[in-house]
């Protein structure tokens, strides 16, 4: 994995969401530095998805900024790359695995397309089923293509919302390896899990969230395993 060139850092102000009456976040501020390898933690319910779909353009907040950063903690010009892992996989089933990989390539200006959807078939495990429709795919290999996808543009931000669903203990490690490698390589991570785990060992930093309120953070005094046993008790 090559470092990263332009490594972004996410500044999060007074963020508030609302559903009619009902508030997902509350006036969250939260800087991540570039890097960073954030675990959100937090109950069903704590806000965490939520956070994750503001920052990556999904969701707009009712109130409140997000503000992507260079290493200087200023400013970027521009939006950085951003890959994104959601609850949904965001593949289409009456695609072969190629054909979704490619369309999004295509969809991000990526050179050379047929190639980058080759290399990330072979690193997710899927190179054998390239010319399967995602619709005979088991929940495990959907989370795979969903992985894949998110990777194609070599983003500097990668966000994960419960990014080992449905992957089986292989899945799960290479997950881990994968991860490891870009954190390495100064991607910023943020990933939302349940729990100690393989991949929550990788973490550089832990935020737990409760009733859209940040609670706890290992930055301000909090320690990682007392935030993700908590949290998984």
């Amino acid at each position: 994995m090559t470092p990263v060139d332009s490594p972004a850092g996410i500044r999060f102000e007074n963020i508030e969401k609302r559903y009619g009456g009902l508030y997902a976040l509350r006036r969250v501020s939260l800087e991540i530095a570039a890097g960073e390898c954030v675990v959100l933690a937090g109950r069903n319910g704590s806000g965490k998805t939520t956070l994750l779909r503001i920052a990556a353009g999904l969701v707009r907040p009712s109130s409140g900024s997000v503000t992507f950063l260079d290493s200087g903690k200023g400013p970027m010009q521009g939006a950085p790359k951003v890959g994104f892992v959601g609850h949904a996989t965001m593949v289409y089933d009456e695609l072969t695995a190629e054909e979704n990989l490619v369309l999004f390539a295509r969809l991000l200006g990526i050179a050379e397309p047929a190639d980058r959807a080759g290399i990330l078939l072979a690193e997710v495990g899927l190179d054998d089923r390239r010319s399967s429709l995602v619709r005979t795919f088991s929940r495990g290999m959907r989370q795979r293509m969903a992985i894949a996808r998110a990777l194609l543009n070599q983003p500097e931000v990668l966000l994960l919302d419960e990014p080992a669903t449905g992957l089986d203990p292989q899945g799960v490690s290479w997950l881990a390896e994968t991860l490891r490698r870009m954190r390495d390589a100064g991607h910023t991570i943020v990933m939302s899990l349940h729990g100690k785990s393989e991949i929550s060992s990788l973490a550089t930093r832990a935020v737990r969230l409760e009733a859209g309120s940040v609670m706890a953070d290992t930055r301000t005094g909090g320690s990682l395993s007392s935030i993700l046993t908590f949290v998984g008790a």
